[in-house]
């Protein structure tokens, strides 16, 4: 075994890779961005060693930076972990070079399944069934046109070179075509550093399947099961389980051999997934094409890892460093059902738009370490309170994992997991995965990758907590915080008492977009009440400390907690979540005067193009400017009728959030 490896990453996997690296008693040593100076992984290191600035392509993707780090601090091996470089044959090539042992398959087994083109044409020639298609070398525009219209549409342009939804998109008509290709190649060349793009029939509701496979350096290959991934947003996995619901034993024998003839026919080596496109017939039965092979360790390993009850990094460093596979394929057992949930900085009901922020709090349930703990949820994250989400990186946070005896069970512990996970300070999808989790679709394993725009009306926009609940959170946050401030003094006293009669303390709070104004009266008696409109519910409140509160409210008892940052309250309940602001009529008149055409970043980010000029007339949905954050590409569209009155950026140039692109006047204004 290695005495120090380094890992040439960042976030989640960096420190997952690290608590097995412990474990087994290895040095690690840990690379970093000056966005990542005091970021966990950096922490969790035994060594760390700085590598450009915040931007991936001047700190992470200069490999030769990573390899002098490597040498520098007598480190035998480079874990590549899972984006980045670990599907750049260049780098493996040069680790092996330089002496040091790349984690992860020879640089012809990446070269030869990295490129999807590559990979569909070595497929064709094994008799593997492919999605029609165009997967050719040539990418003429013009050409790329015609082999979209011969295919038929819809059709899908992805990124040959590309992974994780990047550089891929779907075209409904081919008037859409040249500008999805255009920014489809832009994506990929900024995330991959490369253009090349394949073209192919779009399959309706295709589900996603994939085959972890692992090799050694004696010939060995074996699959640990497979992975349905099929829950996405924007190409990008949601959800991930094992195994596959509805996977038939036949149909999982089937598409196992065919990933390890895959993997057999490169000379792969470590860990590598082989995905499959599925399409359900008619019989009930699903037919499998081959999409691509990702060769590295993906992100959705921990569910494998759940049902087979093995640690894939082991393996990875044990196969790195000359042993054998630890099992044969008939000694793989699968047990039970996991499910993986992706919690990521972003807002479900903006598009998925990322966000960015500091993770006031972050707060997850009580959860197992990497050690298998059926009973408990896994939680990987990169991560802690008081970080901050870097518009440099990918979005996703941390991942939930668990485990259940079966579906039924998993779904259950996830929800109930979720419900336990409290995140403040900047928007993330936690609410939105309880929406799913609990739709109709999720639950009776009705899959496909169309399932949330399936159930949109069910997952978008839908209430949180109930306004008195929440509400009645906030009450008692506020109630516990004045009786903090008490003094011995009873006439000093701020709980509302009064000789005779009773006292009212008024809050105007907003609830989910909608204003509310919430009375609660202090009887005589020693009774409360809480008045939200019309409504009046019999309300007491018991603070338990660290923000949280045991509630009744009309006769029924909840608890809350509730994070308070001076306006701003975070309610979280096993029902939901809400976030209430608490208003000041005074202080806050006029708040929002001016605002009246102006169009703002809703995230920072660089500017890629401008779509209009100074002076063009526009419609409300046209697209006005596409923005570039956390290696995605955003559209501004225009929220009504107008005129471009200015742009006040360049493409290429960096913009903060809430920065101004650009200023719309209305068509009368302009004319006039």
């Amino acid at each position: 075994m290695f005495e120090k490896i380094l890992i040439a990453n960042r976030g989640e996997i960096a420190c997952r890779v690290m608590t097995t690296a412990r474990r087994l008693g290895v040095r690690t040593v840990a690379v970093y961005s000056d966005a990542d100076a005091r970021a966990r992984h950096v922490m969790l290191a035994d060594e760390a060693v700085h590598v450009g600035p915040g931007p991936a392509r001047e700190s992470y993707l200069q490999w030769q930076r990573i390899i002098d780090a490597a040498r520098a601090t007598g480190a035998a091996a480079i874990h590549p972990g899972y984006g980045f470089l670990s599907e750049n044959e260049d780098f493996a090539q040069a680790c092996a070079d330089a002496g040091l042992v790349f984690i992860g398959p020879p640089p012809a087994a990446i070269a030869a399944m990295g490129s999807k083109s590559a990979a569909k044409a070595l497929m064709e020639r094994a008799g593997v069934p492919l999605v029609p298609g165009y997967h050719g070398a040539d990418n003429d525009p013009a050409l790329l046109a015609r082999e979209a219209e011969r295919i038929g549409y819809p059709v899908l342009i992805k990124a040959s070179a590309g992974g994780g939804g990047k550089g891929m998109r779907r075209v409904e008509r081919a008037a859409d075509f040249a500008a999805a290709l255009a920014s489809c190649q832009r994506e990929a060349k900024a995330s991959f550093g490369d253009d090349h793009v394949l073209v192919e029939r779009y399959v309706t509701r295709p589900r996603h399947i994939e085959i972890q496979v692992f090799g050694d350096t004696y010939g060995n290959v074996i699959h640990l099961g497979e992975r349905d991934c099929s829950v996405q947003r924007r190409h990008q996995k949601v959800l991930e389980e094992s195994p596959a619901p509805g996977l038939s034993a036949a149909r999982r024998a089937e598409m196992g051999a065919a990933a390890v003839a895959a993997a057999r026919a490169v000379g792969y080596v470590g860990a590598g997934t082989v995905e499959f496109v599925a399409e359900e017939l008619d019989d009930g039965d699903i037919r499998a094409y081959f999409m691509e092979m990702n060769t590295r360790l993906q992100v959705e390993h921990p569910v494998t890892e759940a049902v087979t009850g093995l640690d894939l990094v082991e393996w990875q460093l044990r196969v790195a460093a000359g042993e054998p596979l630890p099992l044969a394929q008939e000694q793989v057992v699968l047990r039970g059902h996991a499910i993986e949930a992706r919690i990521c900085a972003e807002n479900p009901d903006a598009g998925f738009l990322p966000a960015t922020g500091t993770l006031q709090v972050a707060r997850w349930p009580a959860h197992a370490a990497f050690a298998r703990d059926e009973l408990r949820p896994r939680v990987d994250s990169g991560f802690g309170e008081g970080d901050a989400i870097s518009p440099h990186y990918d979005s996703m946070i941390a991942k939930l994992i668990v485990w259940g005896e079966d579906r039924g069970q998993a779904l259950a512990r996830l929800d109930a997991a979720l419900g336990r996970t409290h995140i403040v300070g900047l928007h993330t999808n936690v609410a939105f995965l309880r929406r799913v989790v609990a739709s109709r679709s999720f639950a009776t394993a009705d899959l496909d990758t169309g399932l949330i725009e399936r159930e949109r009306a069910a997952l978008f926009e839908a209430p949180g907590l109930a306004p008195e609940w929440a509400a009645a959170g906030v009450a008692a946050g506020v109630m516990a915080a004045e009786a903090a401030l008490e003094d011995a003094d009873p006439w000093s006293r701020r709980d509302a008492w009064r000789l005779f009669g009773s006292a009212r303390r008024r809050l105007e709070l907003e609830i989910g977009g909608q204003r509310h104004t919430v009375t609660v009266e202090r009887h005589h008696d020693g009774a409360t009440t809480l008045v939200l409109g019309d409504a009046r519910h019999p309300f007491a409140a018991r603070a338990l400390g660290d923000g949280r509160h045991d509630l009744t409210l009309g006769g029924r008892r909840v608890t809350l907690t509730v994070y308070a940052d001076g306006e701003r309250h975070a309610v979280f309940a096993d029902a939901g979540s809400a976030l209430v602001v608490e208003h000041d009529p005074i202080a806050h008149a006029g708040d929002h005067a001016g605002e009246a055409g102006r169009l703002t970043a809703p995230m920072p980010g660089k500017v890629v193009a401008f779509l209009v000029q100074a002076g063009e007339r526009v419609a409300r949905g046209q697209p006005l400017a596409v923005m570039e954050a956390m290696k995605m590409e955003h559209t501004i569209a225009a929220p009504r009728d107008g005129v471009v009155e200015a742009l006040l950026y360049r493409a290429g140039d960096q913009v903060a959030e809430g920065g101004e692109l650009l200023r719309l006047a209305a068509a009368a204004t302009a004319a006039g």
